[in-house]
């Protein structure tokens, strides 16, 4: 903990680019898994394919998407974007399945009851299913954001990783301080934004009994 005090402008800068690397990867997967989740749902067979694809995705091993990408997009290994990139397909291929999942639990009654009162397809989508199955999606989303805390340490193996870069020095250093200090921030960071997302998934379905989180 000394190490931690000692040092906390310099773990304040790695804690930034850290929770920057985490948290770009899910917001844009979250605009990319939302729609095209919704839209295969409706087609079985490019859900099945949707969902073998998701899987064969987050099967890569990280740092070899790390080695992979560079040459592909045409950036440097040691780009935050490099990073950046690989969250994203992975965020994307957890949420992807994540949507249509989510919105398989909505009650069928409640489905029959917008297309008995006229609601539209993207109307019912919107107001109804997307609302409804928030509490399912949570959990899962709930799961990316912690991975993706996690993850990011890894991409100091090639130079960008935030907290990471703790892990790395202090194996070079023979310092186990600094890989305490690493642990215990990116554990923290992870505790802390889990709990942001399930309270706000709360506030936005404020209809659902309270239970366990």
């Amino acid at each position: 903990m000394r190490y931690l005090f000692e040092n906390a402008a310099e773990i304040w800068g790695y804690t930034r680019e850290h929770l920057y690397l985490a948290l770009i990867p899910l917001l844009v997967g979250l605009v990319i898994a939302v729609p095209v989740g919704t839209l295969v749902r409706r087609v079985p067979w490019l859900r099945r394919v949707t969902v073998t694809l998701s899987g064969l995705v987050y099967t890569v091993p990280s740092l070899a998407l790390f080695v992979i990408i560079p040459p592909i997009v045409g950036i440097a290994t040691i780009d935050p974007l490099n990073v950046i990139i690989a969250l994203t397909l992975y965020s994307t291929a957890l949420l992807v399945i994540a949507v249509p999942a989510a919105l398989d639990s909505v009650p069928a009654a409640v489905l029959d009851s917008a297309d008995a009162v006229g609601f539209g397809p993207l109307r019912r989508t919107l107001t109804v299913d997307l609302p409804l199955a928030l509490p399912v999606f949570v959990s899962t989303l709930r799961v990316v954001v912690v991975t993706n805390i996690a993850m990011v340490s890894v991409g100091a193996l090639v130079g960008v990783g935030g907290l990471g870069k703790l892990f790395t020095q202090g194996y070079q250093r023979d310092y186990p301080d600094e890989i305490i200090a690493g642990i215990v921030v990116t554990l923290v960071l992870a505790l802390i934004f889990d709990r942001v997302v399930y309270l706000l998934g709360r506030l936005a379905t404020p209809w659902v009994t309270k239970g366990a989180s």
